[in-house]
């Protein structure tokens, strides 16, 4: 009885799609603080990330768009060492949409652009710095929940990653770093959006 219902009430809701032509403002925000503390040490990790991203749907399925993020993240240890991450991207989507009846849809998101990282360590002994920059890409499936004349939810649960950064490191080294990842099912996000 229940599979009924919400079967029902899945129909019963119009499925208020975006339609071409319109604009699509979509981003997340992340934050995490750790503290980790016994007699011997005390150690504490904090991180925020920021995700925009702004489209036009220029047909039923397709929307392109341009996006970003930015993320810091501060790591103190109890030695008295000191190791900041500081990460920003900008680049373009590809976004394919399909309609999944209801309220619900599916999309997969491409996107390629440029990438830049910026570590600083600190100790006793001084501080260093690497300067990273190059490009990336990546495939984003997620989900999509129309909550109200285009207002929604985005979930998505990981996809593939791939960077090539180019780094100069502390004392004139230069150093190339490349990163696959695959984290399907591995990760769990959710978005807001809205289609004007």
């Amino acid at each position: 009885m229940k599979k009924i219902l919400v079967i029902v009430a899945l129909v019963v809701f119009s499925f208020a799609n975006a339609q071409k032509g319109s604009i699509l403002v979509m981003g997340s925000v992340m934050y995490n603080s750790q503290k980790d503390s016994n007699s011997n040490f005390e150690n504490s990790q904090n991180f925020f990330g920021f995700q925009p991203k702004i489209g036009y749907q220029f047909h039923e399925n397709w929307t392109t768009g341009i996006e970003g993020a930015i993320s810091n993240s501060k790591n103190d240890l109890s030695d008295g060492s000191l190791y900041k991450d500081h990460n920003y991207k900008l680049g373009g989507f590809l976004r394919y949409s399909k309609p999944l009846g209801g309220i619900f849809s599916a999309y997969a998101d491409l996107g390629i652009g440029y990438k830049n990282r910026k570590e600083t360590f600190r100790n006793t002994t001084g501080q260093t710095y690497n300067d990273s920059d190059g490009f990336y890409a990546s495939l984003t499936p997620a989900i999509f929940i129309d909550i109200k004349k285009g207002f929604g939810l985005n979930f998505n649960i990981g996809g593939l990653n791939y960077s090539a950064l180019n780094a100069d490191l502390a004392a004139g080294m230069k150093g190339k770093t490349k990163t696959f990842e695959f984290n399907f099912g591995q990760s769990f996000s959710i978005g807001i959006s809205k289609n004007f």
